[in-house]
């Protein structure tokens, strides 16, 4: 059962998968065509083994799950990873109420309190023209997927011009538009030739990128970081970047709280990132809530 595309969630070399219709595009292009993958629409349900299963919008990006299993007249919900936040590239999270809910805790923390990402959006075009009044090109750390696609489509109410794309970014952002999101034109970087001067450009880029050899072809320039953990203003000096935006695909510590309340579960079970902090509010309002471990770390 996958509940998304990211590669900490969707791994090859299962023999078979079960995930939504709109998270397909997602799973072929990182998977690949030959992989045997069952999809179906949010809230069709179907039978594995002695379970009834649906997949439910997570809200976390393009095609995003939460698995809801019914057996033996209890019903739990897995979570996978989660956001409240409107997100205009993917559906909508969806309450699932349940019996055990199983949550992500990316952000299990109270300082994490996101801001609106519409002003986020605007944050970032402002930040490229305060780079281009200095020559500079704004190059943007983002990940590759859900993030960078979040970040054009919010940016299309604040701008019209181009931003310019890493090719790791500009596949991703290939295979939501071929499944109708909009997003702002881009370009790719690698069309340019050598010595193109990309000053008061945005470029947008994957984490991988940063201190690389691809960076030269840039002649001024400073560098910003998209994500959540930039909430923390520590983070983004210990990235080494002159700005951070605070901009996440997970819930957020009061959501976090109020997705837990309202899906009206009895027992809670934490899992992915830091539990300690939400299994004891938790527990403090009465919640019977524990932890398990994964095996990988967060795709943000």
């Amino acid at each position: 059962m996958i509940t998304h595309g990211h590669g900490d969630h969707a791994r090859g070399g299962m023999g078979e998968y079960h995930a939504t219709r709109a998270g397909l595009p997602i799973l072929r292009w990182r998977l690949g065509q030959d992989e045997r993958i069952f999809d179906y629409n949010y809230g069709e349900s179907f039978v594995l083994g002695d379970a009834r299963v649906s997949l439910h919008p997570a809200g976390h990006v393009l095609g995003s799950a939460q698995v809801r299993i019914e057996i033996d007249g209890q019903t739990w919900v897995a979570s996978g990873d989660y956001k409240r936040q409107p997100d205009p590239t993917c559906a909508p999270f969806e309450v699932v109420p349940c019996d055990v809910f199983i949550t992500e805790a990316t952000f299990g923390l109270p300082v994490y309190r996101w801001p609106e990402t519409s002003e986020v959006a605007r944050e970032i075009v402002e930040w490229r023209e305060e780079c281009a009044a200095r020559g500079e090109s704004a190059v943007l750390f983002c990940y590759a997927l859900g993030k960078a696609q979040r970040v054009l489509a919010e940016m299309m109410a604040h701008t019209d011009r181009p931003v310019w794309l890493h090719g790791a970014i500009a596949a991703g952002v290939q295979v939501y538009r071929e499944c109708g999101i909009p997003l702002l034109e881009t370009k790719l970087v690698s069309d340019e030739q050598r010595g193109a001067d990309f000053a008061g450009e945005l470029v947008i880029a994957p984490p991988s990128a940063a201190g690389s050899a691809w960076m030269r072809r840039f002649k001024r320039v400073q560098t910003g970081f998209a994500s959540g953990w930039m909430r923390i203003r520590g983070n983004r000096r210990r990235r080494n970047h002159d700005r951070g935006f605070v901009v996440s695909d997970h819930a957020d510590w009061p959501d976090l709280l109020r997705t837990i309340r309202e899906t009206g579960a009895r027992r809670v079970i934490a899992t992915h990132g830091n539990t300690d902090a939400l299994v004891r509010a938790l527990n403090e309002a009465g919640i019977d809530t524990g932890t398990f471990s994964t095996q990988f770390g967060e795709d943000d």
